[in-house]
């Protein structure tokens, strides 16, 4: 039973918008606008709907190189061009009121006060409602359009975003909240004993500071964070407020959330300063079976030379001399890129005991995600048991195809949710801070 009254908990909603939609064959789809990733239009529309329905905020991921896997497979893949998240969010902040917006931006081929001072303009822009994905590198291509021969190994981007993250809180800190008195009768537009420089030096960094732009309206934007290795959940239960996760099932997502809680609190932190959002994939119809027509339209569209690439690219190693029909192999090299995406592929193979085409069939949809094909209803009670049973606080939903597949999600899962008493029908306040209950840093 869900609780009841205006205190009741509430679960937490982002729509993550990737391109056309996760699907690999999405933009194959009769109804899909094929190179929508390059369209703001695209863009605006789908936040528009996210807004009206009520969502937290809408999420956009990046990549700072293409994901190659052979000019033949790649010619058959959408993702190739695509628009970058701060300019976006940018733009979405003048098509929407309310809607959070995160960005993805990697701490491993930028520089903290270039993200700070982007960021924090774009609080100001947005009125309050960006949020920060802050990601390590996961393609080992990126390494080489930043001066590398290689990509950073794994423990070092994490290190480096550890520093990172520590200076770009210190830039945003740079002003007080009421440092600008603005007093033209006295001649004083700031008060100096309310500004600071940074004065860092560290491994990674240094950095004078102070930065440019006044205290985000935030104080400072959401942190959204996403790793799963061990590194990554150390990082996530330090700085992570709207942790992104990857969970096949509710037993591993209640262990999941329970440790970074857990970790949270050894960091002197609240446990409920944290949102844990496990990634779903719904596709969903007026029935089970109409789902089941849509996810099956979807999958007859994967080429297996592009099913494989896509699978190929998640485990890091080259797959093609393997047999698609037999065994996933258990000898794949060590790689540097998706430490923990590729512990859960290879965990749901061995588990599955799936071939590597299966696998590659089960990674098409939003590599790796959790994939529930029902009703609306069906779809929420699988949300309700989660939420309720301490596996998620809320979800980040991954739309296999835009915009039908958020199309559906409004129209038939949130209704269930909002009957039973688990999801919002206004917005709680004007920042993205405010709608997910967080605390403005001081």
């Amino acid at each position: 039973m869900h609780d009841e009254g205006p205190t009741a908990r509430q679960m937490r909603l982002g729509a993550f918008i990737h391109h056309v939609g996760h699907h690999v064959a999405a933009w194959r789809l009769p109804d899909v606008p094929a190179f929508g990733a390059m369209d703001l239009e695209h863009y605006a529309s789908l936040t528009r709907k996210a807004e009206a329905a009520k969502f937290d905020m809408v999420f956009i991921g990046d990549s700072l190189a293409t994901w190659e896997s052979g000019p033949e497979a790649d010619s058959r893949m959408a993702g190739h061009a695509f628009l970058e998240p701060a300019t976006l969010v940018a733009a979405l902040a003048t098509h929407s009121t309310h809607i959070g917006l995160a960005a993805t931006i990697t701490a491993t081929y930028n520089e903290p006060y270039n993200v700070a001072r982007r960021l924090a303009s774009l609080d100001h822009i947005s009125g309050g409602r960006v949020a920060w994905n802050l990601v390590t590198s996961s393609n080992p291509a990126e390494g080489q359009n930043f001066n590398r021969d290689s990509h950073v190994p794994h423990d070092d981007r994490y290190a480096r975003a550890q520093e990172f993250i520590d200076v770009v809180k210190r830039l945003w800190d740079s002003f007080d909240d009421d440092a600008f008195v603005l007093d033209k009768a006295g001649g004083r537009f700031f008060d100096p004993a309310k500004w600071r420089a940074t004065h860092h030096k560290g491994p990674h960094f240094q950095v004078r500071g102070p930065l440019t732009v006044a205290r985000p309206v935030q104080g400072h934007p959401v942190i959204a964070q996403a790793g799963q290795s061990g590194p990554g959940m150390a990082l996530a239960s330090r700085v992570g407020e709207a942790i992104f996760t990857l969970q096949q099932t509710k037993e591993s997502a209640r262990k999941f959330r329970d440790e970074i809680r857990a970790m949270a609190v050894g960091h002197g932190r609240d446990a409920d300063d944290i949102l844990v959002m496990p990634g779903i994939v719904p596709v969903t119809g007026r029935t089970e079976a109409e789902a089941r027509e849509t996810f099956d339209r979807l999958q007859a569209l994967v080429l297996p030379e592009v099913g494989l690439a896509l699978l190929a690219q998640m485990l890091g190693a080259d797959l093609s001399g393997y047999d698609l029909d037999g065994p996933v192999p258990d000898d794949l090299p060590p790689n540097e890129g998706f430490k923990s995406r590729r512990a859960a592929l290879l965990e749901q193979s061995r588990r599955d005991n799936l071939t590597l085409r299966q696998l590659y069939e089960a990674n098409a949809p939003a590599r790796g995600h959790r994939v529930i094909v029902g009703s609306g209803a069906q779809i929420a009670d699988m949300m309700q048991d989660w939420f309720e049973n301490g596996a998620a606080d809320g979800f980040m939903l991954l739309p296999t195809h835009l915009p039908g597949g958020l199309d559906d999600f409004i129209a038939r899962v949130l209704p269930e949710l909002r009957q039973r008493g688990l999801f919002r029908n206004e917005y709680e306040g004007r920042t993205l801070r405010e709608n997910l209950g967080l605390k403005r840093p001081g």
